[in-house]
């Protein structure tokens, strides 16, 4: 399969002066309206999480966005959608000419989301101001919110070799978070995602070391377990969570470091503990444990047997409605980089889960 790409539209970098009236007006960052972990830092829309968007409204040719990236970080990348229609990443490196200017090809009406590829892990973006003509922001819809919480796989990570292939280039470098199957699966049922997510994580290790867990980051703003910043999660409230977690508490490690043998007992008490934890931010929310098209044999079993009495275990002390359920994936042979999925792959993914959410949303 090959990834399609709008030719309607294309990107070019300007640097416009500061007297230009091109820079007037327009949004500025403390009035738009996200969807994701983020956060305001001075004048500037902090974006954190993988695939944490905004929209807005506008006409003509071009929008302009005045974006950064922190001084430390040599690069990062947004990617957007126009009228409905992917486009392409856009990479911000150190020293970016601002504004960057994207171009249509037609004056008319347009709409455009504007996403994330990248996850907490890589680094923030800093959005200041978008303008164009006639612009107005686009709320983000009342349909159900699905969060999809996981490690790399949910990511979208090492996935996009459309610009970067495989061993070339920083390991974010085909990230590709549009393209995950879970905004995937959200987009087919026409609801709002939200991904939290942390490449390599698991239940209670790393796919090669002890920690961070997610139990250990998931109340943290950037999923760092040294992090300060806590995470408001009255900001949005999912209908339901999707979690796929244990592909990194299973792995082999990465032949250097000391690693235990997989612990059934203890991911199985640190799943159930998570699931608590996770209940306890959205009550109302129904939950759904996934297991990983990337196991196979043994291992694929042992996840399985876990996923199940983890899901017994919840439910014998949960109260009535409160029942989670299982979704386990058809095994897979990943074409993407370092074992993960592809792009194409991804949809594959999403195809598999679209009824299984449809139900639960019904």
């Amino acid at each position: 399969m090959i990834i399609k790409y709008s030719s309607i539209f294309f990107l070019f970098i300007l640097l416009v002066p500061e007297r230009s009236p091109l820079i007037d007006g327009g949004i500025v960052a403390k009035d738009l309206e996200p969807l994701g972990r983020t956060r305001m830092k001075g004048d500037s829309l902090e974006l954190i999480s993988s695939g944490v968007h905004f929209g807005v409204a506008y006409k003509g040719r071009d929008v302009k966005l005045y974006v950064s990236i922190p001084d430390w970080l040599d690069h990062n990348y947004l990617q957007f959608e126009i009228d409905g229609e992917y486009q392409r990443r856009i990479r911000i490196s150190k020293g970016t000419p601002q504004p960057i200017v994207i171009r249509t090809q037609g004056r008319g009406k347009h709409t455009m989301w504007i996403y994330k590829a990248t996850e907490a892990a890589t680094g923030p973006i800093f959005v200041k101001r978008i303008s164009a003509e006639e612009i107005k922001v686009i709320p983000i819809s009342t349909a159900p919110i699905i969060e999809f919480i996981g490690n790399s796989i949910t990511c979208g990570a090492a996935a996009d070799t459309s610009e970067v292939k495989c061993g070339a280039g920083e390991y974010y470098d085909q990230h590709n978070a549009y393209y995950a199957y879970g905004p995937r699966v959200a987009k087919k049922l026409g609801v709002n995602f939200v991904l939290s997510s942390v490449s390599g994580i698991g239940i209670y290790r790393t796919w090669n070391k002890e920690s961070p867990s997610m139990p250990q980051v998931y109340e943290k703003l950037d999923f760092m377990e040294n992090g300060k910043r806590v995470w408001e999660f009255s900001s949005f409230r999912p209908q339901i969570v999707s979690i796929a977690l244990g592909t990194n508490d299973l792995s082999n490690g990465d032949g250097k470091t000391e690693r235990a043998p997989f612990d059934s007992a203890r991911f199985v008490s640190s799943y159930t503990s998570f699931v608590a934890l996770v209940r306890s931010k959205n009550p109302r929310a129904q939950i759904l444990l996934l297991s990983s098209p990337m196991l196979n044999g043994s291992k694929r079993t042992s996840l399985e047997n876990c996923l199940t009495a983890i899901k017994k275990n919840v439910d014998n002390t949960s109260g009535p409605g409160k029942k989670v359920s299982l979704y386990f994936f058809k095994p897979m042979q990943a074409h993407g980089c370092t074992g993960h999925p592809s792009v194409e792959e991804h949809a594959v993914l999403a195809e598999e889960l679209v009824p299984v959410l449809k139900g639960m949303l019904n």
